[in-house]
C-alpha cells in the first residue's frame, strides 16, 4: 500500500471508532498489533490487540454516547501515518473528556500493526481517575 492508501485506512479507522463501532475498528488492527499509550496513568503501557480491545471496552463503558476522535492533521511517509487529533466524550461521572493526541500509526499489508499514542495524561487522570 502507498501513503494515500495508508492515510485512507487510518481515516477509516477513526471514523469507525468515532461511530462507536469498536469491534470493526479493532478488526482493522493486524493480529500481532501493539498499542502503546504514553505516561504513567493506569491506562498507560503497551497492549496486544486483544488487550487493547479489553481496555477499549473498559474506557468506552464510561462514555455512554461514545468517544469521538477527530483527526486534524495527517502526514504519511513510507508505512507511517502521523495523526494529530482531538477527542470529545461525555463521561458517566459527569465530566467531559477532551484530549489532544499525536498518534504514530504503522501500516503493514492493509492493517494497522502498531500505534504509539501521545496524549495529555493529566487530563486522563482528572477525568477517569487514577
Amino acid at each position: 500500500m502507498g501513503t494515500a492508501e495508508n492515510k485512507a485506512l487510518v481515516t477509516r479507522f477513526w471514523e469507525t471508532f468515532s461511530a462507536g463501532r469498536y469491534d470493526d475498528a479493532v478488526a482493522m488492527l493486524s493480529d500481532d498489533a501493539t498499542w502503546w499509550v504514553a505516561g504513567s496513568t493506569d491506562l498507560s503501557g503497551t497492549y496486544s490487540k486483544s488487550e487493547f480491545a479489553a481496555l477499549l471496552g473498559q474506557v468506552t463503558g464510561s462514555a455512554p454516547h461514545g468517544i469521538r476522535v477527530t483527526p486534524k492533521l495527517l502526514t504519511a511517509e513510507d508505512d507511517r501515518v502521523s495523526v494529530e487529533a482531538e477527542s470529545y466524550a461525555e463521561i458517566s461521572n459527569g465530566k467531559t473528556y477532551r484530549n489532544i493526541y499525536h498518534f504514530m500509526m504503522i501500516v503493514r499489508e492493509g492493517k494497522i500493526c502498531a500505534v504509539r499514542e501521545y496524549l495529555d495524561t493529566e487530563h486522563v487522570t482528572e477525568v477517569f481517575g487514577s
